[in-house]
This record gives structure tokens, C-alpha cells and sequence, in this order.
């Protein structure tokens, strides 16, 4: 009989743990002596299609629990690293590091990516190592149950490995849950426990398989009432996500992964506005748009990310003493007005008094603001976003007229004028319109430092942002932003944090730090 260790208590043997951490497992698959003695000899406790409905939960839970964390640094890490916003408090050395582009492995953000992307894959992982197991023991596990909830946890795992891949490079696969570790078994359980890195290839080989072969076809269908349940639509985004990526690109792939969330029901808000709007009671949740949500049911047990950027609307002076983080920069700002585009800019920024002036007089200080109460959802996935993607997939495919219909339907929304026809007959143009496009619809949603990423073999527009974003009459000009570290292959990706290599001999540190 196999024991189930799970990968939380693989870092609770090594003495690996983070602090905000507070799991939700099923008590038995939770870390305890025997896992690491092997002197007992005990079934896993997932068993019955109770428990693991429970654990498809706990899978969930995580997301809109400990999670916010990973939400709020991604955020902040994607918009502050590149051109959309400052770091935000100057007091915050951490905070600092990520905008000039000098993250050590110390620092909490490389650690948190780390750390919490291996409990998310930990929390699928239990679903997917111990599906079958109840599938032979329990006929009140359904067919159709046993494919939807495999495809919500393959779907998940892939897109921590997407994003996983993109912040690190090579990165652990973890694909099974280890024994407890005995005398017989040593050679073989002991790689599970200190688990090396494997190619970006051999990952994205795994996604595909799970994705393409398995989760597009069975996840559930879109629910219109409940947008926090992974579906064929998220599955299919992952998938273009992943395709669209320098390494993996298939461009063709990628558009017929957006055709067939297009084809699916999901349609655009009529107002920009309306996915972080909010009245007495409630944010807006599950709106049309919505592939993938978190979402919260009520302010008594509402999120914290909120805190990390400017106030809750229901509670408008909890937590506004000090300075927060990923302050809108006027760089974006600018562009913002050069479009007359009022209608994102205002959903996006906000200006408001507060007692610091780091970036801007504190009198009228800019805040991030897509997070406005404790009970606004976040959107892991929504529609506008895989248009543009789209949108991009079209322009590489040379058919620049359809990138624009795409885009111009954005744009429409957004109440500017429509690309010109020199942009709609360009290629080229195509490209360069579809990544400012993104970068107006989709601030301070975690993007742009993974869209600048994307463009060029040679990460051009990332290096332009990041080498010459204090060049005087450059593009990316913006006296408030800090000296940057110049960008070169060694300090695109974050390093393993420090903590990680202490505990795992089987990994080596990413070249440049």
C-alpha cells in the first residue's frame, strides 16, 4: 500500500516553509512523522469521491486564500519591472529591487514565486495522483465527474507551470506524489523529494499532453453564474498562452486555441468599467466576459490584496498609513491621454490623498485601481485578453486586416477610434498596435512584463524598456522611474531563491546570480 506524501511535506521535512502559509489539506495527507520514517505502512487518505471532492475544494480554496500573495506579486512584479508602474514604497527594499531589476535570491518576491507555484502544482497534484485511485474504489465517482475534475486540476497545474516557466526558466515537474522514504526504496523516492530541474521542452511536452489531449476536451463548459470553476476555456488559454511563448510558438495553434474560447459564449462587457465596479453591498462577479475568476462571496470573508494597493471602498481608512505598492506611472498615464482614453484610464488609476509623496504630491497621489474593495474578483482569464491575443497570432500569421477587427472591436469598447489603415495593412504595424493594445486594456492585471517578454527573439522591447527607460526623449522615458540594472539574458528570469538551493543539492542557481 502506498503512502501519499504531498509536496508541502516534502518542505516541511527539509525545513522549507514560508510564514503567510496556512494549508487546507485533508488532515490525513498532511505532514506527520511516519511520512519521512516509513515505519507505517498506510493507504493514502483520498479514497472516496467524498474525499476528493473535498480535495478539489482545497485545490480552490488555495487560490482565493493563501494565494493572494502570488496574485498581488505577480501583479506587481509584471507591471513594476516594466513600464506601467513604479514599485511603489520607497520604504520597502524589496519593492525597490523589483523595479530597477535587482531581485537577489533573498528577495521575497523570487521566493514567493517560487514557493507558492510549488504548493499550487502540490494541491493538483492530489487530485490528478489520486483520481484513479477512487475511480477503482468508489462507483459513486461518475464518469463525466472523474473527467471534469481531472481536467480542472490539469488545467490548473499547467498554468503555474506557464507562468512557473516564464519567471524561472527550467523548473521542476513534479507529476506524482512520493512515497514515504525506506531502506528499499531510497534510490528511487529520493529524486521525488529533492526534485531537479527539467527542460522548458519536457514541461511544455506535459502541458500539451494534459491540455490538448485530455482538459480541452473534458473540463466542464462554461458556466455563465460561476466563472471561479476552471473550464474548456481556460484550458484552451492556457494552451494559446503557452504557444505563444518564444520558446513553443505556433502561431496557427494559437489562434485556433482563441477561435474556440470565442466560439464558446463569453462576450465582452458593454463598459470597461463594469468588471471592477461595486456597490453598497457587492463587487461584480461572474460578468459575461469572465473565462476565470477568484472571487470572494462576501466582504465578512473577503480578500487582502486590495491592502497592497490603495484602500477597500468599504472600509475606506483600514490599512492607508503607509505607502502601497505598483503606483501607476506617468509613462502610462501618458499613454492613456495620447489615445483619449478615459474610460480604462479611469477604471485603472486613481488619484487620492495620502501622507507620503514618493512619486507623486500627496495631495493627488496615483494609485493602481483595479482592486477597489476586498471583494473584487481577479481575473486569472477574461475574454478581451484572448482577443488580443488573437489579435497577435493574425498579425505573425501576415493577416494584419483580421488583427484589426480584433483590436478595433477593443477599442471600440473603450470609446477611442479605430486603427489606421496603414496599421491595418502593415504587418509590422500590426504587431507593434496589438502590444500597445494590451498594454492599455490590460494594466495592472500582471501582463506586460511577460507581453515585452513575448515580442522579439532578442526580448528587444524588453531590454528597450529596461536599459533605456531613463533615456530622455525614448519611448520608455520616465524621470520617476529608478536607475534599472541594464537587461541581458542573466536577469530575465528570477533567481532560485536561496533558501530552495540550501534545501535541494539537485538544483543550480540561474547564471547572473
Amino acid at each position: 500500500m502506498k503512502k501519499i506524501l504531498s509536496y508541502t511535506a516534502v518542505l516541511l521535512a527539509t525545513g522549507l516553509t514560508f510564514g503567510s502559509c496556512s494549508l487546507e489539506k485533508l488532515p490525513e495527507t498532511d505532514y506527520h512523522e511516519f511520512n519521512t520514517t516509513g515505519t507505517e505502512d498506510t493507504e493514502t487518505a483520498i479514497t472516496t469521491r467524498e474525499d476528493l471532492e473535498g480535495q478539489l475544494a482545497t485545490m480552490y480554496n488555495y487560490m482565493k486564500g493563501d494565494l493572494q500573495t502570488y496574485w498581488y506579486q505577480l501583479t506587481t512584479m509584471a507591471e513594476a519591472r516594466a513600464d506601467n508602474a513604479y514599485g511603489g514604497n520607497m520604504g520597502e527594499a524589496k519593492v525597490v529591487a523589483v523595479e530597477s531589476n535587482n531581485i537577489d535570491s533573498d528577495n521575497e518576491f523570487a521566493v514567493n514565486m517560487w514557493n507558492y507555484s510549488m504548493y499550487a502544482v502540490d494541491y493538483a497534484n492530489q487530485v490528478i495522483c489520486n483520481i484513479d485511485t477512487v475511480k477503482a474504489n468508489d462507483p459513486t465517482l461518475t464518469e463525466k465527474e472523474y473527467q471534469e475534475w481531472l481536467s480542472e486540476a490539469l488545467a490548473w497545474r499547467a498554468y503555474i507551470w506557464v507562468n512557473f516557466m516564464q519567471m524561472f526558466g527550467d523548473i521542476p515537474m513534479l507529476t506524482e506524489i512520493p512515497e514515504a522514504i525506506t531502506s528499499e526504496n531510497v534510490e528511487e523516492v529520493y529524486p521525488l523529494y529533492f526534485p531537479s530541474r527539467v527542460s522548458k521542452e519536457e514541461v511544455a511536452a506535459q502541458i500539451i499532453d494534459d491540455l490538448e489531449n485530455y482538459a480541452c476536451k473534458y473540463a466542464p463548459d462554461m458556466d455563465a453564474t460561476n466563472k471561479f470553476k476552471i473550464s474548456k476555456g481556460f484550458a484552451y488559454g492556457v494552451l494559446a498562452h503557452l504557444y505563444a511563448m518564444r520558446e513553443f510558438r505556433n502561431w496557427e495553434k494559437v489562434k485556433s486555441c482563441c477561435e474556440a474560447i470565442e466560439s464558446m459564449g463569453y462576450s465582452l462587457c458593454e463598459d470597461y468599467g463594469e468588471m471592477w465596479a461595486y456597490d453598497d453591498n457587492m463587487a461584480n462577479n461572474n460578468t459575461s466576459e469572465s473565462i476565470f475568476e477568484v472571487n470572494w462571496p462576501n466582504q465578512s470573508s473577503g480578500n487582502w490584496i486590495w491592502m497592497m494597493y490603495h484602500r477597500n471602498a468599504y472600509k475606506p481608512n483600514d490599512s492607508y498609513d503607509w505607502a502601497k505598492w505598483c503606483t501607476p506611472s506617468r509613462n502610462l498615464t501618458a499613454a492613456y491621454d495620447a489615445e483619449n482614453d478615459t474610460e480604462r484610464k479611469n477604471a485603472s488609476i486613481i488619484y487620492d490623498e495620502c501622507t507620503w509623496s514618493f512619486h507623486y504630491p500627496k495631495e493627488a497621489y496615483a494609485f493602481m485601481h483595479k482592486c477597489p474593495t476586498n471583494v473584487t474578483p481577479v481575473y486569472v482569464m477574461r475574454l478581451a485578453e484572448i482577443k488580443l491575443l488573437h489579435a497577435e497570432a493574425l498579425a505573425n500569421l501576415n493577416d494584419p486586416g483580421g488583427a484589426a477587427d480584433l483590436v478595433d472591436e477593443i477599442r471600440s469598447r473603450a470609446g477611442i477610434k479605430p486603427l489606421t489603415a496603414q496599421q491595418r495593412g502593415s504587418a509590422e504595424l500590426m504587431r507593434e498596435a496589438v502590444l500597445h493594445e494590451r498594454r492599455l486594456e490590460l494594466a495592472f492585471e500582471g501582463y506586460r512584463w511577460f507581453d515585452l517578454m513575448r515580442y522579439g527573439d532578442d526580448y528587444s522591447k524588453l531590454k528597450q524598456i529596461c536599459d533605456g527607460v531613463n533615456i530622455p526623449g525614448s519611448e520608455s522615458y520616465d524621470s520617476y522611474y529608478q536607475v534599472r540594472k541594464p537587461m541581458d539574458d542573466n536577469h530575465i528570469l528570477l533567481p532560485i531563491p536561496t533558501t530552495v538551493l540550501d534545501n535541494n543539492p539537485n538544483l543550480q542557481q540561474n547564471q547572473g546570480y
